[in-house]
């Protein structure tokens, strides 16, 4: 092994018999590719996208019957699929979940995967609890940061001035020189 070869990205590793294309192909009507999955099941998913893509997230739903080898094959899947396709893209196995998007930071992808993670299966489940969580107003992170930092740079001015004050002599009348006539 060259030290070339050692710093190569890792090949992605899709699920077993997933033709991404395929995939790609079953998404374009309506966003929801969910192998074995009954008609019913189905039109709760497009509910859920439909639910999403009201709220302004382009989300597309992928539902494999089984788990993979490892969860980070659906996150691969999730990677192929949104490149080409763009958007939030949801792989949902019975128990894991594997995400990507292109408009939504991966720590809030990872925070709405949490809820939707071991749900025996149930798909639709699993795709509200994610799209809840997304759908749900975060901390304004930025505001507070900003706002402490302004109480920080407050506080520290606050005390260098007490401070510079504290330094300055106080005159008093027993402390000034007095002129005495020789």
């Amino acid at each position: 092994m060259s030290f070339a070869t050692s710093f190569q990205p890792a090949r992605a590793e899709l699920p077993p018999n997933i033709d991404v294309d395929e995939v790609v192909a079953d998404l374009a009507g309506d966003h929801v590719a969910a192998e074995g999955k009954t008609t019913k099941e189905t039109a709760e998913l497009v509910d859920i996208v439909e639910q999403a893509q009201s709220a302004g997230i382009e989300l597309s739903i992928i539902v494999i019957p089984a788990n993979p080898g490892h969860d980070s094959m659906l996150r691969d899947l999730a990677t192929e699929v949104g490149k080409q396709e763009g958007g939030t893209v949801v792989v949902l196995s019975p128990d894991w979940i594997g995400t990507y998007s292109t408009t939504i930071s991966r720590v809030q992808l990872e925070t709405a995967e949490d809820p939707a993670k071991n749900q025996g299966g149930n798909s639709t489940v699993a795709a509200q609890k994610f799209t809840d969580e997304l759908m749900t107003d975060s901390l304004p992170w930025t505001a507070i940061t900003a706002v402490l930092l302004a109480v920080t740079v407050a506080v520290v001015a606050g005390l260098y001035v007490v401070k510079s004050r504290r330094d300055e002599p106080v005159v008093t009348p027993s402390t000034e020189k007095s002129e005495i006539p020789d």
